[in-house]
């Protein structure tokens, strides 16, 4: 199963922080704008999400991920949802829904790791780092890898945040 270690951190602005991630991109590859409009279900274990893109694509992902700030592991299982609007709808009626979150995200790609810069609706400026594990490699590994990207992106620890953005949400 995929896996990655995943930090988040509140920051003051993605204007700021997005020249300092471009300059750790090992490529000149442009940064990739999305618009994520996630939908969150009720589940008895993990964390489930309806993801739909702009285009109107979608995936279903169902994780796993401790609550805590710093580094933590995610293990995580995504499947493509090719009527993302109808699946919403079953889902809403056979789980109930718990929340939503709309962002804008700016991914830059360093090595094998996402560096999210995210806009949520009615919270502001996240960070997010994920550090996609490869086969045999340890979740030590990851994390250190996740550390070293965060110094290096000037992000204070006191920044991190643990949870998901729907947990910041009021209610």
């Amino acid at each position: 199963m995929p896996a990655n270690v995943e930090i988040k951190a509140r920051i003051d602005s993605i204007d700021d922080l997005l020249p300092r991630a471009r300059a750790l991109a090992e490529e000149d590859e442009p940064p990739q704008l999305m618009h994520q409009d996630d939908t969150f279900f009720k589940v008895p274990n993990g964390r489930l999400k309806l993801r739909v893109f702009s285009d109107g694509a979608g995936e279903l992902i169902h994780y796993h991920r401790p609550d805590a700030e710093g580094p933590k592991v995610s293990d995580y299982v995504i499947t493509p949802a090719a009527d993302p609007d109808s699946l919403r709808e079953a889902l809403e009626r056979a789980c109930g829904v718990l929340g939503r979150v709309v962002k804008h995200r700016v991914l830059v790609l360093v090595g094998q790791t996402r560096i999210h810069l995210d806009h949520v609706e009615g919270l502001g400026d996240f960070l997010e780092l994920e550090v996609v594990l490869r086969e045999g490699q340890s979740e030590a590994e990851g994390t250190e890898i996740a550390r070293s990207l965060l110094e290096a992106l000037g992000v204070p620890a006191s920044s991190l945040i643990s949870g998901a953005y729907l947990d910041l949400l009021p209610h």
